[in-house]
């Protein structure tokens, strides 16, 4: 059994929808995840944060002009009545109930169940597209199987019990399809895996299953060595180790969400990375293999934010540290990169949920000074941080930018340098002209 993923703009529109069904039409037995078409979420998210505000004028107008495009999708998506038909009653259906959280007090949880639809309209689609085609599928809620326990994270007892026991109700089926992002969680009520969830959703669904090798569908042919949205000319790498692909998606690569690396890791589950648009392209293979030293690719992360604490009576006094770290404990904010001085502790966070909370704590122990718009860049490889001439080839590209901070030898992996946001592209393509075209 394998798994593929398909993100929002692989179901983007009806045509998409249809390669997709293409795509999956083989021999092999498969569970499919799919994203919300792109664009709902957001939209989803736009009209909760009406109903928040009480707004239900604007919340009521929003809905009506989603249902409008997915009556378009139902139209373009189907060829015959009969499914014409049962696609307008499926989206009547989803937006009743959309409407009718505008009618009562509104919560945490009944957002979560608004945003919960995109994944269920999505899976409906196509499962309806497939009959309509005479392909044989079954329709699996994630809901029935995917939960978080008390703490937030994924039951993978439940979840591997769970999926495998809605497989093995139809041992002749090929294609399985079902929801990435959403869940329950441990009270039962419908919550999610926060954004980017459907990738870790494949993850935990492909480790239950003991999949041969997870597949995640993008709109670009695997991880490239470099931010093609900034840099020009770079290229797709063919392989990564699970160590290298985790530090690129944890420091910006977007193709992959963090959060899915280590659950494959630890199963050793191979991820495959994959374009819907090339879909002939070889995409780039995430394994425990490693294809070799050197500098393998350059990821950036922005809106970092460093927080500098100054004080020469405690910093080297015993406990010192670990009452710093603490404090972004209780807050639960992690953080990204960490020097110290004798007289100074620097750290950058990306989330700044609890920044104010979190400074007016640290201003017991010293001075604190924070610093916004910044960027960490991240440059990976196999044993970069302990081989020779790497940290030159690095820095020496990066003479004429300003570096604010540098993590070096945390990670065998990685080297990682906070820059100022504005230096950012400056700064990847200088890396790039340097590490990968005048070698």
């Amino acid at each position: 059994m394998i798994v593929l993923k398909f993100g929002g703009t692989s179901v983007g529109s009806a045509t998409r929808i249809k390669e997709v069904a293409n795509l999956i039409n083989t021999s092999e037995k498969k569970v499919v995840v799919l994203s919300a078409m792109s664009g709902t979420t957001n939209d989803l998210v736009e009209i909760a944060g009406y109903l928040y505000k009480k707004n239900h004028d604007s919340a009521n107008e929003a809905i009506i002009t989603l249902e409008k495009k997915y009556y378009d999708v139902i139209e373009a998506l189907y060829a015959t009545s009969e499914f014409k038909e049962k696609g307008n009653e499926l989206i009547k259906s989803h937006f009743t109930h959309i409407k009718s959280f505008t009618q009562d007090m509104f919560t945490l949880f009944e957002e979560k169940a608004i945003l919960a639809q995109g994944e269920l309209i999505s899976t409906a689609l196509l499962h309806y597209y497939l009959t309509e085609q005479n392909i044989n599928s079954v329709l699996v809620p994630a809901l029935n199987f995917m939960r978080t326990d008390k703490d937030g994270e994924p039951d993978l007892f439940y979840i591997k019990e769970n999926i495998n026991r809605e497989v093995n109700q139809n041992p002749e089926n090929l294609i399985f399809i079902t929801q990435g992002f959403i869940c329950r969680n441990a009270f039962g009520e419908i919550d999610n895996l926060k954004r980017g969830g459907s990738d870790y959703s494949a993850a935990l669904i492909g480790v239950a299953c003991q999949a041969a090798e997870i597949q995640i569908w993008t709109d670009i042919d695997g991880m490239h060595n470099n931010d093609p949205r900034h840099v020009e000319n770079t290229k797709p790498l063919a392989n990564l180790s699970f160590d290298e692909a985790a530090e690129l998606a944890y420091f910006g690569a977007k193709i992959l969400h963090p959060a899915s690396v280590q659950p494959c890791k630890i199963a050793n589950v191979p991820v495959r990375l994959k374009n819907t648009m090339q879909p002939e392209a070889n995409g780039t293979l995430v394994s425990s293999e490693t294809n070799g030293g050197g500098i393998k690719a350059i990821a950036a992360k922005d809106n970092i934010t460093a927080i500098k604490i100054k004080s020469g009576r405690m910093l080297l006094a015993h406990g010192f540290m670990r009452k710093v770290f603490e404090i972004f404990e209780t807050y639960k904010t992690s953080i990204d990169m960490i020097t110290t001085s004798e007289v100074a502790v620097s750290v950058t966070i990306d989330d700044t949920k609890y920044l104010n909370d979190i400074v007016d704590e640290l201003k017991k122990f010293g001075t604190v000074e924070v610093d916004t718009d910044l960027s960490i860049i991240c440059v990976v490889g196999d044993f970069i941080a302990e081989s020779k001439g790497y940290a030159l080839s690095v820095f020496g590209a990066l003479k004429d930018i300003s570096i604010r901070m540098i993590s070096y030898g945390g990670s065998r992996h990685n080297v990682s340098l906070l820059v100022n946001t504005s230096d950012k592209n400056e700064a990847l393509n200088s890396l790039h002209e340097n590490l990968f075209e005048n070698v």
